[in-house]
């Protein structure tokens, strides 16, 4: 895990990141990500954390905002994540 620059923040594909891992999904600057995945809560600022993934890494199963919900790791490809520690929650 590397910075750059003092104010950097590090972003991550959700879809690459394995159990236990806990983020809040960030804003897009190079594209959109797809209406479907908004809907379900994926939205800027939220926490999400990754409870397991499937046998050979699919499907993917997730918590935020208070539901669960499982999902392929294509469609999480898009969303990106900066993790969050226990002292910045």
């Amino acid at each position: 895990m590397s910075t750059r620059g003092a104010g950097a923040v590090q972003q991550l594909s959700l879809g690459e990141q394995v159990a236990g891992f806990r983020g809040r999904i960030l804003p897009r600057t190079n594209g959109d990500v797809s209406w479907r995945i908004r809907e379900l809560g994926f939205v800027p600022g939220t926490e999400v954390s990754v409870l397991r993934r499937g046998p050979l890494g699919d499907p993917i199963h997730l918590e935020l905002r208070g539901y669960r919900i499982c999902l392929r790791k294509a469609d999480l490809a898009q969303v990106h994540v900066e993790p969050v520690t226990s002292a910045t929650s």
